[in-house]
């Protein structure tokens, strides 16, 4: 069957990051060949959000779903958890579902259309919705799932919901049933996966989601090969499906002005080469407020200058104004006075910073997003997870000699101290042996993920076109 019958349909998770690995994915597939037709199917804020940015190409088809959210307890205009409070995510979780019907009937449609003219159809969905399995069968249509998390840690992410490991066990230290040779400590779980015996509403939905995922047809991973190579290999025994690596996808839709990233470039010119620490704990996370002070105490002793994209503690509106008692008694006029400390209360231009010359490492929560633009930029990263696979990427970063892990379980038991922040950040950025280590295997990294795409026969760019003769072979 030839290429240009087929038609995929791309379907992220309501979260800023997955829709924007996955509008990379739709781009990728698009650029790779032009006569594929590729729809993206979100929420209607989603799809607004998509249509006006200069990432996607106006031959990518938008298709949005109808979406209720006051229908299910949560606030009206709420399309992604970025709006939420944490204690509303599950709620928000089971009313993702909502969505299975009006999904669907348009594949229905798709796959309908699709037959009359003897197509193919692909749906590419996020992990997430394991219920778009169930639709694809139910029209006979290809399945794959894009994981926007590092393979290690989508595996161990997958493997702790569907075992709950963690309940078998008093020890601190514990095995995965599919991974007996990965050992997983309890400081590592965010309190509501440490929480789960398999009868809360989260350990619910994720085990029956996770357990259809383990039917796909394929997945395809935000990685590159040569840097999670056995894993990679560990988690395609493990569910007997192929596993194709197309990272890095980098980058992200934004709709802010280039401008407002201007004044911040303009700050980071001042500064030397490496001497710059910028700070970002994503779009949906922020620490507690006690932490929050303890973290800026420890950004004033270590006489690093930085850049702060900072929000309101957790447990606080995230769209809230900011308020100066979050922080020191006038730590941020002192820092914007001595011009060591620049604060972005909002969006910041991170893929720019990153790969400014002055910017010598990240302090960072370790989504897989971050990580991959840090990476691809040649940055080492000082991890401070908060959530989701985020303490498992850590290990894969400490493990390949770029990291070095700040604290752990951070939102919710762990606690941050200003000596321990101060002394991370002059192991990373000083000149010292553990530190210029670091900064040189972050190069190397730095070209092994820009060879991923550099030809058609580099790593990522074979995992693509392998990923397409496999459907067009069904």
């Amino acid at each position: 069957m030839e290429e240009h019958n087929s038609h995929i349909v791309i379907f992220p998770y309501l979260a800023h990051g997955h829709i924007n690995g996955f509008a990379n994915l739709a781009s990728l597939l698009h650029h790779h060949n032009p006569n594929i037709t590729v729809t993206f199917v979100s929420t209607p804020r989603h799809i607004q959000s998509v249509s006006s940015s200069s990432l996607f190409s106006s031959s990518i088809r938008l298709h949005s779903l109808p979406w209720s959210p006051e229908l299910h307890g949560l606030p009206p205009n709420t399309e992604s958890l970025a709006d939420l409070q944490v204690s509303q995510f599950v709620t928000f979780l089971y009313a993702t579902k909502s969505l299975q019907p009006a999904f669907d009937d348009f594949i229905s449609v798709v796959a309908s259309d699709a037959a009359s003219r003897g197509a193919k159809v692909v749906i590419v969905s996020d992990i997430f919705f394991g219920w778009t399995v169930e639709v694809a069968r139910k029209y006979r249509v290809f399945h794959s799932v894009f994981l926007t998390m590092s393979c290690y840690g989508g595996a161990v992410f997958l493997s702790l919901f569907i075992n709950l490991p963690h309940t078998k066990t008093t020890s601190e230290w514990f095995s995965l049933p599919e991974y007996p040779d990965i050992r997983i400590h309890r400081s590592q779980l965010r309190k509501n996966l440490s929480m789960s015996d398999g009868t809360d509403l989260s350990s619910i939905y994720l085990h029956r989601e996770f357990l259809l995922c383990c039917k796909t047809d394929a997945m395809l991973v935000n990685t590159i090969e040569e840097l999670e190579q056995k894993w990679i290999g560990m988690v395609a025994k493990t569910l007997q499906i192929p596993i194709f690596p197309i990272g890095p996808l980098i980058g992200g839709l934004n709709t802010a002005s280039p401008s407002e990233g201007t004044e911040i470039i303009e700050w980071l010119d001042l500064h030397p080469q490496a001497s710059v620490l910028y700070i970002s704990f994503g779009s949906q996370n922020s620490i507690k407020k006690n932490q929050m002070l303890e973290l800026a105490l420890g950004l004033e002793a270590s006489r690093r200058p930085f850049i702060w994209v900072i929000r309101p503690p957790s447990g606080f509106n995230v769209n809230d104004e900011f308020k100066d008692e979050w922080l020191p008694d006038g730590f941020e006029k002192r820092m914007k006075e001595e011009k060591r400390g620049f604060f972005v209360h909002g969006w910041a231009p991170q893929i720019a910073i990153l790969s400014h010359k002055s910017t010598g490492a990240f302090l960072s929560h370790c989504g897989w997003n971050s990580v991959l633009e840090s990476l691809n930029s040649g940055v080492p990263i000082i991890g401070l997870p908060i959530g989701g696979e985020q303490p498992y990427n850590v290990t894969v970063l400490v493990e390949l000699g770029v990291c070095v892990e700040v604290a752990r379980g951070i939102m919710e038991n762990s606690e941050l101290e200003k000596e321990k922040v101060a002394g991370v950040v002059e192991m990373v950025m000083g000149d010292n042996e553990k530190g210029r280590d670091m900064r040189e295997r972050a190069k190397e990294i730095r070209d092994m993920v820009k060879k991923a795409w550099k030809d058609e026969s580099c790593s990522s760019a074979k995992g693509l076109s392998e990923f397409f003769k496999i459907f067009n072979s069904r």
